[in-house]
């Protein structure tokens, strides 16, 4: 895509991306983002938008695939009834799966509960001209973690280093390794789809972490997009436009061959096809002895 085609894209979707982009140059407050918002549009002109951006996302795997400089990592949280799954399900329909691979960390094994707590999605990272997908990820370390404290109780961290600094510290350690981790190719988008359906207590308690979440992690290089999530199809069409507009700023293209690379393929292909006319003439010739013994 060119440089014109690229900025033509983020000025189409940005209404979509933009107004719930949290980078950490303003002050967050969870309750004023409205889960209900349709940006405008009703189902069926936003699934012709949907549609398009898969479109754009399918030609877009294919080059980052073949380029083989940046990866791609997609982080999804939400609480269960948020529409993770489908999102998934929609917004990646048709992307080569050799390139694409999602992971779903849900409680850790006595195994990943031997390691530090980024440990068992560091090894899961998307490697280069890669999309890696987590449905759930790190940040339930500052999550469910942090509202059900008897989850942080079994990590076997030394109690001594457990102190009212936790969440803090770790806010700062996730910081850290996202930054790394842009540094080195891997654009990072976090997406929290912010539903307003569920068990109002259990809901209070998630809301309040996910704020602290979101305030303390959101930058430049990981921002964090707080989804309106009520509507499923609105969620899927703002998570889409955002992953479009983010693969269309990295001017991804397909690898141009040098002259001699392109003399090689020539002959190469040359040797295919002489090849080809050889076989070609040696089954007409069975074919004609066979029909002459008929």
């Amino acid at each position: 895509m060119s440089k014109k085609s690229s900025q033509s894209l983020a000025v189409e979707l940005d209404r979509f991306v933009a107004p719930f982009r949290i980078d950490g140059s303003r002050e967050f407050h969870l309750k004023s983002h409205n889960a209900a918002e349709k940006g405008g549009l009703d189902k069926d002109k936003a699934e012709k938008i949907i549609e398009a951006n898969r479109t754009r996302l399918v030609d877009f795997q294919e080059k980052l695939f073949a380029q083989d400089r940046w990866s791609l990592l997609v982080i999804l949280q939400g609480m269960d009834a948020a529409g993770k799954d489908s999102a998934v399900k929609h917004i990646f329909d048709g992307v080569n799966p050799q390139g694409c691979e999602v992971y779903s960390f849900k409680q850790p094994t006595s195994h990943e509960l031997d390691h530090d707590f980024m440990w068992r999605t560091m090894i899961a990272l998307p490697e280069r001209g890669r999309i890696g997908i987590f449905n759930r990820s790190y940040y339930e370390e500052c999550l469910v973690t942090r509202v059900h404290p008897q989850v942080l109780a079994k990590e076997k961290i030394p109690p001594k280093l457990i102190t009212k600094n936790v969440w803090r510290e770790r806010f700062e350690d996730i910081s850290a390794i996202e930054r790394y981790l842009a540094r080195n190719g891997t654009v990072i988008l976090k997406f929290f789809l912010n539903i307003s359906k569920e068990e109002q207590r259990e809901r209070f308690r998630y809301q309040a972490a996910y704020q602290e979440v979101v305030r303390h992690t959101s930058s430049a290089v990981a921002p964090w997009y707080v989804v309106p999530a009520d509507h499923k199809w609105f969620a899927r069409l703002v998570i889409g436009s955002a992953i479009v507009s983010a693969l269309g700023d990295l001017n991804l293209r397909f690898p141009r061959a040098d002259k001699a690379s392109l003399e090689e393929f020539k002959r190469v292909r040359k040797a295919l096809e002489n090849e080809g006319r050889r076989g070609a003439k040696k089954v007409m010739r069975k074919i004609v002895k066979a029909a002459k013994g008929a």
